[in-house]
């Protein structure tokens, strides 16, 4: 599986540092060892902002600008970056789905950046990164039927699979999912943050999941 951007998005948003893990995983409930790193992530995140002052985070404030660029409001499609950031300073708990997903939103915590997460076995062929069009359709997890036109988007060669906002439901992970994508976004193009963030989620992945056979590319 390779991922690539398009010439449509990078004439909007050339800045973007991009970089994919694909692993073979076991998932399951959430392990109390996940649970207490994202609690210590969260307080973190805390003690440096405010949900006013989190979207001047780099990586959020990047993507926010990008979502402008390609045509769409960040205010009210917030990325998912944004979105759990400001979940975790306004005091509300998380939700813990499974250990794929968890991992998932650690690292977004951790970083900035919005990932993306999926099912490699369900995602056909090669994968490209380019903008929504009008009337393509889409059904975000948990956002039901998504108007994806002007945000920034992943294609297989069937259609849209996901976007900062949220991923698809197509390509969604379960307790029966094997192989996985996951997919760092990095609008700030900060190189140092990338692979710091690459790191942490090999070693969650080899921690949590069981990873074996992990591919990391750069796009």
């Amino acid at each position: 599986m390779k991922i690539s951007q398009s010439s449509e998005f990078r004439e909007k948003w050339a800045s973007f540092n991009g970089a994919y893990l694909l692993a073979d995983v076991v998932n399951r409930p959430t392990p109390s060892g996940l649970w207490d790193e994202i609690l210590q992530v969260s307080r973190t995140l805390c003690a440096d902002y405010t949900p006013d002052s989190i979207k001047e985070r780099s990586g959020i404030a990047a993507t926010r600008a990008a979502y402008r660029a390609c045509g769409k409001d960040p205010s009210r499609y917030r990325p998912a970056c944004e979105q759990l950031a400001r979940r975790v300073l306004q005091g509300k708990s998380l939700y813990s789905v499974n250990a794929l997903v968890d991992l998932g939103n650690l690292v977004s915590l951790f970083s900035g950046y919005a990932t993306g997460l999926l099912d490699a076995d369900r995602v056909v062929g090669d994968v490209q990164l380019g903008v929504g069009h009008s009337g393509e359709p889409y059904e975000g997890i948990g956002r039901g039927v998504l108007n994806i036109e002007g945000l920034p988007v992943y294609r297989d060669e069937e259609g849209p699979i996901a976007t900062p906002t949220s991923d698809s439901t197509r390509t969604m992970l379960g307790m029966n999912t094997r192989r996985l994508l996951f997919i760092i976004n990095a609008y700030d193009g900060d190189e140092q943050n990338i692979q710091a963030t690459i790191a942490f989620a090999n070693d969650l992945l080899k921690h949590y999941a069981e990873s074996k056979n992990v591919e990391i590319y750069r796009f």
